[in-house]
């Protein structure tokens, strides 16, 4: 499968490392051009590329920049295709937004917003991405960390929970993307080491927070 990966910083890069491992074809890509990530294609052994080249190499395509930028994603190329959101929302890095600190939204229904013709998933933003690179065990160990995922397209999230698998990670389904809110930063599922059963537990516990400001 090919990977079109748009951000090439700690997120980016860990996801581009496994999935190369795993044996896919990836391009890392940022807004500052490919000869800025040159010395990547080496170290890493994938491909580098603008943003539109990324999106249109990509079989499936991760969202990995601050939320800042995702007004400048090529919307046109990005089109019709899955993609991965593992944006986060920090306000002290993005500024307010105030959909999102009134809750009348989530941060992958926020991106949808900017992508309505796209399949969002929204997978791989609540770990370290340290994390991601060291955690992964082997399927059915009893200590194996499950991460989260949420999504409207069927076929994506399959896509999703398959890479999941082959990165070392166990999935807990969270349903559709509205659902999104329960594993964003700020919850007790983010960046919490947990197997399969106690994240389950978490994610079905969560309160979604009070509007900023209530």
């Amino acid at each position: 499968m090919k990977i079109g990966i748009i951000g090439a910083g700690f997120v980016g890069r860990a996801v581009a490392k496994l999935a190369i491992k795993a044996g896919h074809q990836v391009m890392l890509s940022n807004s500052r051009g490919p000869q800025t990530l040159f010395s990547l294609k080496p170290m890493i052994g994938c491909e580098i590329g603008t943003a539109t080249e990324a999106a249109v190499f990509g079989d499936i395509l991760v969202i990995a920049v601050p939320l800042t930028a995702i007004g400048q994603l090529p919307v046109g190329e990005i089109a019709g295709k899955p993609v991965i959101d593992a944006v986060n929302y920090y306000p002290e890095r993005d500024g307010q937004v105030a959909e999102l600190d009134n809750q009348t939204t989530t941060t992958s229904e926020y991106l949808a917003g900017f992508l309505p013709h796209s399949k969002i998933t929204k997978a791989f933003n609540a770990i370290q991405m340290t994390d991601l690179e060291k955690d992964g065990l082997p399927a059915g160990d009893p200590q194996r960390r499950a991460l989260p995922v949420a999504g409207d397209d069927a076929e994506t999230k399959k896509t999703v929970i398959a890479l999941y698998d082959a990165f070392g990670f166990d999935a807990v389904d969270v349903g559709a993307l509205s659902e999104g809110w329960r594993f964003q930063r700020g919850m007790p599922s983010y960046c919490v080491r947990m197997t399969e059963s106690e994240l389950l537990e978490v994610l079905e516990g969560a309160v979604r927070p009070e509007p900023a400001g209530r």
